[in-house]
């Protein structure tokens, strides 16, 4: 999984001026990534269910970029397909008065993930050497005069890395992740939501305003990552000029952490599972013969207590890809197909599931139904990926930006 070269864990250093933006890693095209991109959607979920449902760890996913970097983006894809029961943003803007009030960590204390869930923080404490590094807003906080002639910035650097050490070695992983974009891209980026009246609301002329201090925060975040990378919190750099690369990237780093914890589900001790045995029992006599031999009729899989629907869907995926590859790729560039026409924007797992599971056979019966006919079956995975091309570039225009 290529993610090292894009990884600071403080013994490399991070030089922003010779960092390629318009890295695309071993791609040449988008469509390259697909297959990929999917696998790791799938792997996440699987993780993230057995980190709700071990409870042993927590994990906070940073995100930092210039605006238009494609923050929002980068979540809604990576993330969507997860459960929310264990996943909450935050996004941290302007902070209020009652938080200025307070030391310039004590508002992020609140969106700490429990153990086993996730925190993804759209923003964070790192906006207080950036955009406060910058302008310096530190000069007008009132502080104790013993402070009035400390390096502040750079007590900063040592006090957040104080704070992501506490919370490793107390169970919470940060993992931080920076969408480096040129600034021609995000020239381009606010033009399109110029010329878009539905995106216009994105822009503002603050945000052109801070274009004109784009090498004090280009020296901002490359000092940020050589001062505040360690082996256990890293700083991922990641190329965000191509929106398909980071996305693709930003969902390896993620599958990597969740692989690195390998949660487990929680086994049973042997009284829970005799107690589990004998209210399957009772729940037999409650049905009575005729309703317990419908039963017996379903799917054995189905009747396995420690398999939950979600992680039985991807069991049935790995068989059916091994026992038919080259078919299940063709339905699988079926489902990929649908997703790419939204640009990524998967609604859940089991859209990615049913999608793929979906035979040729039944595509052509609502096919028919609807009056239309369906050629996707007998296509190769070449032609199919051809097609895929040929809708990112017909969407690419008006939603590759949003």
């Amino acid at each position: 999984m290529g993610i090292s070269r894009y990884a600071y864990k403080g013994k490399r250093r991070f030089d922003i001026s010779t960092f390629d933006t318009e890295d695309t890693g071993e791609f040449t095209s988008r469509d390259q990534s697909v297959d990929e991109f999917v696998e790791n959607l799938l792997v996440i979920n699987k993780k993230q269910q057995k980190l709700y449902s071990e409870r042993k760890e927590g994990v906070i996913f940073v995100f930092q970029a210039m605006d238009a970097a494609g923050k929002d983006g980068v979540i809604r894809t990576v993330f969507s397909t997860l459960s929310p029961h264990g996943v909450k943003e935050f996004c941290f803007k302007v902070p209020s008065a009652e938080e200025k009030s307070h030391d310039f960590l004590w508002r992020f204390w609140s969106a700490l993930p429990p153990r086993g869930f996730i925190s993804i923080f759209n923003r964070s404490y790192y906006e207080d050497v950036l955009v406060g590094k910058v302008h310096e807003f530190y000069k007008s906080d009132i502080v104790p005069d013993r402070m009035k002639d400390s390096d502040v910035i750079q007590d900063r650097y040592r006090q957040i890395k104080d704070f992501e050490r506490y919370l490793y070695e107390t169970g919470t992983r940060v993992i931080k992740i920076f969408l480096n974009v040129s600034k021609d891209e995000q020239a381009r980026r606010f033009i399109s939501r110029i010329d878009t009246p539905r995106k216009n609301w994105k822009v503002s002329s603050g945000d052109l305003r801070e274009r004109e201090y784009w090498d004090a925060y280009m020296e901002a975040f490359e000092t940020m990552v050589n001062e505040t990378s360690t082996p256990e919190s890293p700083w991922y750099v990641v190329p965000a000029d191509h929106k398909w690369f980071a996305r693709l990237l930003v969902s390896r780093i993620v599958r990597k952490t969740l692989e690195e914890i390998d949660p487990q589900y929680p086994p049973l001790d042997e009284a829970t599972k005799s107690s589990l045995q004998e209210y399957r029992a009772k729940l037999i006599d409650s049905l009575g013969e005729k309703g317990y031999r419908e039963q017996e009729k379903q799917p054995k899989e189905y009747s396995d207590p420690s398999l939950i629907p979600a992680e039985m869907l991807q069991q049935e995926l790995l068989q059916k890809q091994a026992e038919s590859d080259e078919k299940l790729k063709e339905n699988g560039f079926k489902a990929v197909r649908k997703l790419l026409a939204e640009n990524y924007m998967i609604r859940s797992l089991n859209d990615i599931m049913d999608a793929i599971a979906e035979t040729p056979a039944e595509e052509k019966e609502e096919a028919e139904e609807e009056g239309e006919e369906d050629d996707e079956s007998t296509r190769s995975p070449a032609e199919i990926r051809e097609h895929i091309k040929e809708i990112v570039e017909d969407n690419e225009k008006e939603t590759d930006n949003a």
